[in-house]
């Protein structure tokens, strides 16, 4: 086993032996969600054709857990690492910070991904579920895990303490989330409003990877990826060069 991959199992152990905290009660929360939701609003709205409103939801509830999951896991690993003072012991070590990178963000990919199918699988038995294009389900769901997890990163990075890491989240991730029509389609919005969340990334995030299941989508899949795409690399490249430089993390 060499640098990176013992960084990235301390970072896979670290989440998994708290799985009833990381992994439980997210599946929990979106399983209310589904409760609530499709009990209020099933036959109240129609999102597509020959597609229940429980059955829409489906996906967006998977998809929106994975994402904040993956945030949630490098992020807070990053800032208590600061807190408790261990991060000076990864610094010893010959890792660059390519392996840094890899390590911190595929552990949030893990996490994001067993939270996402942990939630499919308590949800999926109150609507029938097809799945129209699998590959399209697998890219959007990793590519989705991977920017947030980087994004996680890079608020890990940035904050010194968790009331600076909750800022973070609670003022840009969960709002984007839940402002990206894991709840209702964009086509029900007015105008403006459609405007507004098509300026929004984690948008094409989900409406790609629902497409994956009902093979209808409020824009193209392409186009979905070509942004998501383009987005990620954005991303990923300003938390390698913070890496880089060591930003707040180096003395």
């Amino acid at each position: 086993m060499n640098g990176w991959q013992a960084l990235f199992y301390k970072e896979v152990l670290r989440f998994w032996k708290v799985s009833a905290q990381t992994i439980a009660a997210p599946v929990l929360t979106a399983l209310l969600y589904m409760l609530i939701f499709g009990h209020l609003l099933e036959g109240r709205i129609t999102v597509y054709d020959s597609v229940s409103y429980t059955a829409f939801l489906v996906p967006g509830l998977v998809m929106m857990s994975l994402l904040q999951n993956a945030f949630a896991n490098s992020s807070s690993s990053m800032v208590q690492s600061k807190m408790m003072g261990n991060l000076v012991f990864i610094l010893l070590t010959p890792l660059g910070h390519w392996s840094w990178f890899a390590a911190y963000v595929l552990a949030a990919v893990v996490r994001g991904m067993a939270v996402g199918l942990g939630v499919l699988l308590v949800t999926v038995w109150f609507a029938p579920l097809t799945v129209v294009w699998p590959v399209w389900i697998v890219v959007f769901a990793l590519l989705g895990a991977a920017m947030l997890g980087t994004l996680g990163l890079i608020a890990g990075l940035w904050a010194d303490k968790f009331d600076q890491m909750s800022s973070f989240q609670n003022f840009l991730i969960t709002p984007m989330t839940f402002l990206s029509g894991v709840f209702y389609s964009i086509h029900s919005l007015p105008p403006f409003w459609q405007q507004v969340s098509h300026l929004n990334p984690f948008f094409y995030m989900i409406d790609g990877f629902r497409y994956g299941f009902f093979g209808v989508s409020d824009v193209s899949p392409w186009l979905s990826l070509g942004l998501v795409g383009g987005a990620y690399l954005l991303v990923a490249a300003l938390a390698l060069h913070l890496l880089r430089i060591g930003y707040k993390i180096r003395g």
